[in-house]
């Protein structure tokens, strides 16, 4: 629409705004115009900017009210996506490698217990909390020994 002149705009006003008054008519006065939530959202973001005197001015097949209620429930709805619960409720599950590591330093030593393997794994840079190995010895079945053979 940018390269048309004034004239060619107006034009095409008053053509959509007959188009509207022809649907209309078609219609009934008893049946509505369902809009999908796309066109809702393109027409809240397109109106809201106009003053509300305006909008009443305007021919269209919905209120300036319904415009207005559109665009208040996109901003709900934009509200509640960005204040959405994290995925877990604590601190990240350990890294599959990690769980890995950790299991099969239980089978190839079966006399050391979750804290000595806490220390093996700082010894080798992995930070992991013996709470957290003990918690992966228990999902997957190993009872590690409390007391560690030395």
């Amino acid at each position: 629409m940018l390269p048309m002149g004034d004239r060619g705009k107006d034009v095409e006003i008053l053509a959509l705004r007959h188009q509207i008054t022809v649907l209309e008519r078609q219609l009934g006065a008893d049946a509505k115009v369902k809009f999908a939530p796309e066109d809702r959202a393109f027409l809240a973001a397109l109106m809201t900017s106009m003053p509300r005197e305006v909008l009443r001015r305007l021919r269209l097949l919905i209120r300036p009210d319904t415009v207005l209620r559109w665009h208040r429930d996109l901003l709900k709805q934009r509200h509640a996506r960005t204040c959405q619960k994290k995925r877990w409720p604590g601190r990240p599950p350990a890294v599959r490698s990690i769980r890995t590591l950790i299991l099969l330093l239980v089978r190839e030593n079966p006399g050391w217990g979750y804290r000595h393997m806490h220390g093996e794994l700082a010894t080798l840079g992995i930070k992991v909390a013996p709470s957290t190995i003990w918690e992966i010895l228990k999902q997957k079945g190993v009872d590690p020994p409390l007391n560690e053979r030395r």
